[in-house]
């Protein structure tokens, strides 16, 4: 039976690496450990790629990492052809730091979108270049005019922070969260709010995911395109860099 796997990343969005015993071997190879720093696919943000490193220094590399049988338990994938761990057996975990970190600067500016934009999310997709937010509106909104704003708001150079709430308490303040369809990481005890701005002057929400510690780590962000998804929906188009026209 699959043990709650301790999820280092909840408390660190900068462990990169972390020494673990691996609990479980499933069938089609996917590996148990007792924790990790290993980010699980949800919420619209891929899992983590990566490693184990073994005690004889051979390495076991991992495509996205994921959830298994309740979101408590998180699935390391070995790619192709690559051998398994023992049960019991120590291991370091390393993730693929670049593509993390990426995934975390883009994380935090669809946040950052959400801000500029303060209309009900109905879908996201956080990606390494390209990410996407779908907003409930219909009003015309000018893209060069969003990014600006958004660039403004990662000048400014926000903390960014994470507090914890318990369930009850996101269940007795429904307005503060924002997407439609996806529902908030619940079920663990407590939530966590991810903040931006003293005293989240900028924004306060319901999020899983791993993001930076202040806004200006988002460094040259622009709105690529604004999408017609619907008489009431419009998708945004998040990419890194500064416009082709200011290029």
């Amino acid at each position: 039976m699959s043990l709650p796997t301790t999820a280092l990343f909840r408390d660190d969005f900068y462990l990169s690496t972390n020494e673990a015993v691996v609990t479980a071997v499933h069938e089609d190879g996917g590996i148990e450990l007792d924790q990790t720093c290993f980010y699980a696919t949800s919420g619209g943000q891929p899992g983590d790629t990566g490693f184990l490193e073994r005690a004889d220094g051979s390495r076991i590399a991992l495509g996205p990492a994921v959830t298994g049988a309740t979101k408590e338990i998180i699935i390391h994938r070995p790619l192709e052809g690559e051998v398994s761990p023992i049960v019991g057996e120590t291991v370091v975990a390393h993730i693929d730091w670049a593509r993390r970190y990426r995934l975390m600067r883009m994380h935090t500016a669809c946040h950052l979108l959400s801000v500029v934009c303060p209309y009900p999310i109905t879908g996201a997709a956080v990606g390494e270049e390209d990410s996407r937010v779908d907003f409930d509106m219909t009003e015309t909104i000018d893209k060069d005019e969003v990014t600006a704003k958004l660039m403004k708001l990662v000048e400014e150079n926000h903390p960014i922070f994470v507090q914890w709430i318990t369930d009850a308490e996101l269940a007795a303040n429904p307005g503060i969260v924002k997407s439609k369809n996806v529902r908030p990481p619940m079920g663990l005890g407590r939530v966590s709010l991810v903040c931006i701005g003293e005293n989240s002057a900028v924004d306060s929400q319901p999020c899983g995911g791993t993001h930076v510690s202040e806004t200006q780590e988002v460094g040259a962000i622009h709105i690529a395109k604004i999408e017609k998804k619907g008489k009431e929906n419009r998708r945004f188009r998040i990419r890194f860099g500064m416009p082709a026209s200011e290029a």
